[in-house]
């Protein structure tokens, strides 16, 4: 037979290796990068129309420096010598066996010995960057524009994130919007209300 030693060998297979891959593999795969938002603010008369509008966001990137390792230029990361370089420490108490992340690395399963000057260690530098968009005739007030791949980079060659252009519509002095329809209150006098006539009434073209 087997005891509570047996027992606790395979629930930490189960639950920490059998289902999901090993616990190193988890633990340094590809992750996407994170989603930016940015609130854009559009004329009524260029939501009906359609414009291009450039805009300009902060975003981290990778250091060019060291090209994200965090490392000085010439070194390179090395493994952690207190997870050995699998990103989590395993505490044992009987039949009963905790994981958690590794303090020292981060989970990254790697440390740095001489850290980048231009990002500190981290990989990362926050720059500026100018975007342009193409906002499509008819967009609605609150509607979501996403770029694909413009947010920040990802971790260990996972794919970039995106950004998301909020639409922001100024309310016009005249019309309002229904659906693809212009509203707009106009006053005329009672002589025509009540026999007819030809009245000039504004558009957004003139």
């Amino acid at each position: 037979g087997f005891g509570f030693g047996g027992m606790g060998d395979i629930f930490d297979q189960l639950f920490n290796g059998g289902m999901g891959g090993s616990r190193t593999a988890r633990n340094q795969a590809p992750v996407q990068g994170n989603d930016l938002r940015y609130e854009l603010k559009i004329t009524f008369e260029e939501a009906a129309k359609g414009c291009e509008k450039s805009f300009e966001i902060f975003r981290n990137e990778l250091c060019e420096t060291c090209k994200g390792s965090g490392a000085k230029p010439g070194t390179s990361p090395v493994t952690c010598s207190s997870c050995k370089g699998t990103g989590q420490i395993r505490q044992s108490a009987g039949w009963m066996t905790t994981v958690r992340t590794c303090p020292v690395c981060g989970g990254s399963g790697k440390t740095i010995k001489e850290k980048c000057s231009g990002c500190g260690g981290s990989g990362r530098t926050r720059k500026k960057r100018t975007v342009t968009v193409k906002v499509p005739a008819g967009i609605d007030n609150g509607q979501t524009i996403i770029m694909n791949g413009q947010g920040e980079p990802g971790l260990r060659g996972g794919p970039n994130g995106d950004l998301f252009i909020v639409i922001d519509v100024k309310p016009h002095k005249l019309f309002k919007r229904d659906g693809f329809n212009l509203l707009l209150d106009f006053p005329i006098s009672f002589v025509t209300a009540t026999l007819g006539g030809d009245v000039e009434v504004p558009t957004l073209s003139g």
